[in-house]
């Protein structure tokens, strides 16, 4: 009998897995993940991530409902109760944790001024809520960090979209624009819009979107360049599909990982940055108040009401490092040579 005769009396039922009962126990059951469920999972396993993100809910949702928790506006002024130190309910009765009433001094400042009411971080030099100050200073603080970033990525995300994608000499003149627009100081940007402009924190917003882009351009053109001769992208070309159908439809949501990651770095460093405009004195206008300003307030205090000075730092401190753990946990999502 020949070779081809017998090939042809076996079929696949003759033969069986070693170790296996079935060929249906090759079949994987485990259900498929889209980029964001995987980008999630690989988020969960990041222990300071959810630190981050849950560090970033609480001090939100304090910003939100903390100013309306005291009976007293975050302006209104009591020169009776001026300088008073912090004073909760309950922790009070913890020695260890200063929110007793007890000044730098070891003076109970409550009861020499036959005060009834308890100040949870204290007051300022102006006999201030300074729970409800902080709290509205976060508010502003987080407002000026998120439109930013948004503007930041209106801004740099269009207009690298068509310096990347074009190329050419289109992407040459554009690139040094960004050039130019680099070399100039931020700080003096911010200066000349305070002068030329309404001192408000929309001029603050507005000057540092004048250069904060410039960040997020380059990594939305890097991407923009490593996709755009992509075999999806070709075959739009050749169905007559349109530039700008082809930049927004197809290539920019392939760059949301990457956008998403920039932009919430972007965040704590507009913060930042507004707390310092607010820390040398060009920063949000009285009586509005932010985190860098109430450090600003707190500063000339800082050797006979530490209390003053140390609070609103601290949620400052905290609110960045938060957002910075976040950050690098989505970094870490979302780029593939990071995946464990």
């Amino acid at each position: 009998m020949s070779n081809s005769n017998l090939i042809n009396e076996f079929s696949d039922k003759d033969f069986t897995f070693k170790n296996k009962k079935t060929v249906e126990d090759n079949i994987i059951t485990r259900k498929s993940k889209n980029f964001w469920q995987d980008a999630w999972t690989q988020m969960k396993r990041n222990k300071l991530a959810i630190v981050g993100l849950v560090g970033l809910i609480i001090i939100i949702l304090l910003a939100l409902i903390g100013p309306s928790i005291s009976k007293y506006d975050y302006a209104d002024q009591n020169i009776q109760y001026r300088n008073l130190p912090a004073k909760m309910p309950v922790l009070d009765k913890v020695k260890f944790l200063p929110f007793d009433g007890v000044d730098f001094n070891g003076d109970n400042t409550y009861k020499k001024g036959n005060v009834n009411e308890n100040f949870w971080f204290g007051t300022d030099q102006l006999g201030r809520d300074l729970w409800a100050r902080t709290w509205k200073g976060t508010q502003v603080s987080l407002f000026i960090g998120i439109v930013a970033a948004t503007l930041d990525i209106c801004v740099g995300v269009t207009y690298v979209a068509i310096s990347g994608y074009f190329g050419g000499k289109i992407d040459i003149v554009m690139q040094r624009i960004i050039e130019i627009l680099a070399s100039i100081p931020t700080l003096i940007i911010v200066i000349l819009f305070v002068l030329i402009f309404e001192f408000s924190i929309w001029t603050i917003i507005l000057a540092m979107t004048v250069t904060g882009w410039l960040g997020m351009s380059r990594v939305v053109r890097g991407e923009f360049i490593k996709l755009r001769n992509q075999e999806y992208v070709l075959a739009s070309k050749t169905l007559g599909a349109s530039n700008l159908r082809i930049i927004f439809k197809h290539i920019l949501p392939n760059t949301l990982g990457a956008v998403i990651v920039t932009s919430m770095f972007t965040i704590p460093n507009a913060i930042f940055f507004e707390a310092f405009l607010s820390f040398i004195g060009i920063g949000v206008p009285a009586p509005k108040t932010s985190l860098g300003s109430l450090v600003n307030d707190g500063r000339a205090m800082l050797l006979i009401h530490p209390h003053e000075l140390f609070i609103p730092a601290t949620i400052l401190s905290l609110l960045i490092l938060f957002f910075y753990l976040f950050s690098d946990g989505l970094r870490d999502a979302f780029d593939p040579k990071m995946r464990k």
